[in-house]
């Protein structure tokens, strides 16, 4: 800590050791080698003072700081030695008081210098702490947003789920209705049969009483829709099973042009009137996949040409083409029904979307449709037009 650069000095301050040696020898030359100095407290500074001798006093700020003694000087050059060093001494008065105001200067800097040092440093730590706690509330946040969206994509789901159930209690309930009324038809029918036995008369007139033939005749028809009703129900449980993929087949090769006869075949029985395919199958190389998800598939899209004709109310056409060359199988599948707005595109493959009322159509086929296709490595993409029509595009790559 410095003293204040506006003060006394005292003269052992003022000249140093290094001054002692330079102004020595001069004073020493000068006074005839006959000279002493002490300070204002009587303390000798240089030389052998002598009770004899001359002095003058070294007066700084009307104060004396010392005394400039000989005991051979004249008076005159004992005074004239006495103003030279009060010169020096002014000088170096100056001297010290700009290193001293430089020092303090300095020094007040580095104090500032320190206090704003500390500022920052408790301004960081306050930061940090701000820092650590929006962070942590972030994370709360970002857990809890999680938590909603997992909450909501649940509900999503159930919600879903049971579309996809009443679709399928609606396709199920159907076929199971008329094959109910049918056994209980039939069953009245082996009553009349039953009757036969305890009938009055002839079998032939017992036969023709109770109307048998027309029984036998419609009894057939009974069975044989009753079994369309079976086949359906099972094939709607075969759809459900191969979508959750409860049955899961081994790779082969398999002709997708055959893939695409077969699934057309099973879309073709429950296919509405005025509504025709129309094939433009080129030679495709054998091609490694799971032939039961690739029938799936390709009856999902072709069910769903279908329905989209039905839908505009006019009749038309599914036209199902495929090709080859080096880098892959290309399949495309156009229909000329109500076709799809930008927007319908956007949520074509959502699972569970559909424009169609609940019974109608579940909204699985395209969802399943590009799953099968990406687990063959495949891409598939949609071209539509309202009121025009809709071509589905498949590319499965073939190894080089």
């Amino acid at each position: 800590m410095t003293q204040g650069f506006d003060r006394e000095w005292r003269l052992d301050e003022l000249l140093d050791a290094a001054s002692h040696e330079r102004l020595g020898a001069a004073l020493s030359e000068l006074l005839g080698g006959d000279f002493a100095m002490i300070d204002n407290a009587g303390k000798t500074l240089w030389g052998q003072p002598s009770p004899e001798a001359r002095r003058e006093p070294l007066i700084l700020e009307l104060e004396p700081v010392g005394y400039l003694l000989s005991r051979t000087a004249s008076a005159a050059a004992l005074s004239a030695a006495r103003n030279l060093m009060l010169v020096l001494l002014r000088a170096q008065v100056r001297f010290k008081m700009a290193s001293t105001l430089h020092l303090e200067s300095v020094a007040e800097d580095f104090e500032s210098l320190k206090r704003e040092h500390a500022r920052l440093s408790e301004s960081e730590a306050r930061y940090k702490a701000l820092s650590a706690e929006l962070e942590a509330r972030v994370k709360k946040q970002v857990g809890e947003l999680e938590e909603r969206q997992q909450m909501l994509y649940e509900a999503e789901k159930l919600a879903s789920v049971g579309q996809l159930a009443a679709g399928m209690a609606h396709e199920i309930n159907n076929p199971l209705g008329f094959v109910r009324s049918n056994l209980s038809t039939f069953e009245k029918y082996v009553g009349k049969f039953a009757e036969l036995k305890s009938h009055p008369g002839s079998a032939a007139e017992s036969w023709q009483a109770l109307d048998l033939d027309f029984i036998l005749e419609d009894s057939i028809d009974l069975l044989h829709d009753s079994a369309k009703g079976m086949e359906r129900i099972a094939r709607i449980v075969a759809d459900l099973k191969a979508f959750s993929n409860v049955d899961r087949a081994s790779e082969e090769y398999a002709d997708l042009n055959n893939c695409l006869h077969e699934a057309a075949k099973m879309v073709e029985t429950q296919m509405p009137a005025g509504i025709n395919f129309r094939f433009d199958l080129l030679p495709l190389p054998s091609f490694v996949c799971l032939p039961g998800h690739i029938n799936q598939l390709f009856f999902n899209v072709i069910r769903n040409a279908v329905l989209a004709i039905k839908d505009a109310g006019r009749p038309g056409e599914v036209k199902i083409s495929s090709e080859a060359d080096d880098e892959g199988i290309v399949v495309r599948i156009h229909d000329t029904g109500v076709g799809m707005t930008k927007e319908q595109m956007e949520h074509a493959f959502e699972p569970f979307y559909t424009t169609r009322p609940v019974g109608s159509g579940v909204g699985l086929g395209l969802a399943t449709a590009r799953n099968v296709i990406h687990a063959h490595s495949g891409r598939i993409s949609l071209d539509s037009q309202p009121d025009v029509g809709t071509t589905v595009t498949m590319f499965f790559p073939t190894p080089s």
